[in-house]
């Protein structure tokens, strides 16, 4: 999983929900300050314009006292201003009361205020009044909060009013359902008077009838109404993105097989088991686990039964799984696991002991599986100091693992491999062969070489197989062995068959031209080609085109070859014979139905395989083995090659068996066509 699907990932539950949350936070948070704004410019609208008169009237009052206490006699103001029928007070540059009027219940609270349109702040203090709830068990003191919303809720309460000892009912009607009553609630306003030197104070009321209550309060559950609904549908929303995410996740990393997670989940698991802080120490491998030839299974006993035994799998797995230990299904046939460990002993001998647990899974049927692990090792600094894994790719361990595990495919039975530098270079090469194999091929690196076939008897050249060779300008020289697997499995094996007949045939026609004792030399052909219908024509037209003789040309098939298409290659075989060319099977016993093949296909010669005359049993029952082959293929008009021949002893038991040709180290080794034309001379 590359660094950005995995950054995609973690931010799905970031973005969908997480985004939503804050955008609803915002989205209260400017509800919240447009009522904040909206309440403090409604309060100073209705300050305003409920104490303007008010303002009006106690301002008048300390302009006549300013007026009149410049002019004499004072006796006259205050009769004036006691007339006006509110209470107030003169305070004095000192804070002594000087003259004073009605019922003095003002507070020491104070606080500036703007009570008219022009904005002028004035000084107001709170007025010292006690407000009393009456209930069964007697007046209880209420704050001006309390009185509010019980006003609010219309409740039917009696609310008194106690001044100085002297109690008065506040509008008994006010709490009833008239919506024309008024609340008069006192407040003292200050006016510096005589150039500052003293201060009018003068009582004033804030009057509020229940219709500005009512509006008020409707405006009030209006916009806690619009919150609730805003939060409903932002919860609702955030909900949605939550059971979304939770919905996206299954379908994303759940595996329908076995009911657990599947590949890309254990990508992304891995990566953060890996690259948490507390697991920096310790050692983790990638498990590649195959069950070897589950489809076989399924074509047998069904797909149903396949996916049933791999839930089973699955689950047996599962149980055996430690802290930190994870594991997927990620093929059809495979499952991938995160396990901890020490060192490779300890990882391998555990996934053997984990295979040999669920081998024994059923009685019915016998399992067997591959498994491939890759190290995760610690990382260290400069300085040897273990550190945090950072931007580790999971992916990449995997792909080792299943590269260890590829190297098994040939074995039929249970076995683990780890991966190691060794195989790195392995796939390094591989990479290289493939890249310039095509360049190679246009370039004539390839070259043939022939190793000779000699007659046990006489000792005389009889014939010879062409054999391939790469020289490299870049790697020198390579042999077979390092190129021919990979041509076979990557399909490229058939160019370099054309290519061998090719310049075997241009050879041959330049030795018969030269006028040499020419024989006959076999050319191997893959058993890729006996696909192609029309194989026998492609051979038969290359080899016209160089204009060498067909009776010269023995086409060299492995036994392998013989488990494809019979009836296919049977018409190959017969035209080829047709055509004048003489037909090899290659490897002879090496296999498991030689004989049947020797029944139904038209061979001519039939090569012994070298593993007959090596080993502990070479001596007696390889030779047994070999001798019984000689004389199966003359009784059926074939002609034997013995291969692999290095020692004399050999030499004489196959002549002495009327083998027909040997071909192996005793007589020659592989050579340039140079040398080898030097042997036919």
């Amino acid at each position: 999983m590359s660094s950005s699907n995995y950054k995609k990932i973690r931010k799905v539950k970031r973005n969908h929900i997480w985004l939503r949350i804050i955008l609803l936070i915002i989205l209260f948070s400017v509800i919240f300050m447009m009522t904040k704004l909206f309440f403090y410019f409604i309060g100073n609208y209705l300050l305003r314009t409920k104490m303007t008169s008010e303002y009006v009237l106690i301002s008048e009052m300390a302009r006549i006292y300013e007026n009149g206490s410049k002019q004499n006699p004072e006796e006259n103001i205050y009769d004036i201003l006691d007339s006006m029928n509110r209470d107030y007070l003169i305070k004095n540059s000192e804070g002594t009361i000087i003259h004073s009027n009605g019922a003095i219940t003002i507070s020491d609270e104070m606080t500036s205020l703007a009570l008219t349109t022009d904005f002028n702040y004035v000084e107001v203090y709170k007025d010292k009044i006690n407000y009393f709830m009456m209930d069964e068990e007697g007046d209880v003191s209420i704050d001006y909060k309390t009185l509010f919303w019980r006003i609010v809720k219309n409740e039917k309460v009696v609310v008194q009013l106690e001044t100085d000892g002297h109690i008065d009912r506040l509008n008994m009607q006010l709490l009833n359902n008239s919506i024309n009553e008024t609340i008069r609630l006192p407040i003292w306003i200050s006016f510096p008077v005589n150039e500052n030197q003293d201060k009018f104070i003068g009582k004033a009321f804030f009057s509020i009838n229940l219709m500005d209550y009512s509006l008020f309060v409707s405006f009030l559950f209006l916009i806690i109404g619009l919150g609730v609904v805003l939060g409903l549908f932002g919860l609702f929303g955030i909900i949605h993105e939550i059971r979304h995410y939770f919905k996206s996740k299954k379908l994303l990393f759940s595996d329908d097989v076995t009911k657990g997670y599947n590949y890309t989940w254990f990508l992304y698991k891995s990566r953060r088991i890996l690259e948490k802080k507390k697991n920096a120490q310790s050692t983790f491998a990638v498990i590649d686990l195959l069950f070897v030839n589950f489809r076989t299974f399924c074509a047998c006993h069904s797909v149903k039964e396949g996916e049933k035994q791999i839930k089973i799998l699955h689950d047996s797995l599962k149980n055996e799984l430690k802290k930190n230990e994870i594991v997927a299904h990620s093929t059809p046939s495979n499952f991938v696991l995160l396990l901890n460990c020490s060192d490779g002993e300890q990882i391998k001998a555990r996934v053997l002991d984990l295979i040999g647990k669920l081998e024994k899974l059923s009685k019915e049927h016998s399992f067997k599986f591959h498994a491939g692990i890759g190290i995760v090792d610690v990382r260290k600094n400069s300085k040897g100091k273990i550190v945090r894994r950072k931007k580790i790719n999971p992916d990449i361990e995997y792909n080792n693992a299943c590269t260890a595990c590829a190297t098994l495919n040939d074995s039929e039975d249970s076995g683990v491999a780890i991966f190691d530098e060794k195989l790195i270079e392995e796939q390094k090469w591989i990479s290289i062969v493939q890249e310039e194999q095509m360049s190679a091929l246009m370039n004539e690196e390839f070259m043939v070489y022939y190793q000779p076939k000699y007659n046990p008897g006489t000792e005389k050249l009889c014939g010879a197989e062409a054999l391939i060779r790469w020289q490299s300008p870049k790697h020198g020289f390579i042999s077979p062995g390092r190129f021919i697997p990979i041509f076979e499995k990557n399909g490229f094996i058939t160019e370099i068959d054309h290519y061998m007949l090719s310049h075997v045939a241009n050879d041959m026609k330049r030795w018969q031209d030269a006028g040499l004792n020419c024989v006959p030399v076999s050319v191997n052909f893959s058993r890729a080609h006996f696909i192609e219908t029309d194989l026998a024509e492609q051979i038969m037209d290359m080899v016209d085109k160089a204009g060498a003789d067909r009776s010269l040309i023995e086409i060299e098939l492995t036994e392998s070859a013989f488990f494809d298409d019979k009836k296919v290659l049977i018409n190959t075989i017969n035209r080829l014979k047709e055509y004048g060319f003489a037909v090899s099977m290659d490897d002879f016993g090496s296999g498991y139905s030689s004989l049947n093949s020797l029944k139904d296909m038209p061979l001519d010669i039939l090569k012994i395989d070298a593993e007959f005359f090596r080993g502990e049993s070479a001596d007696t029952r390889g030779k047994i083995v070999v001798s019984e082959t000689i004389k199966l293929a003359k009784s059926l008009n074939m002609r034997t090659v013995a291969e692999g021949v290095e020692i004399k002893e050999q030499v004489d038991f196959l002549a002495e068996q009327g083998c027909d040709m040997i071909q192996g180290f005793y007589f020659a080794k592989p050579m340039p066509k140079d040398e080898f034309e030097d042997r036919m001379k």
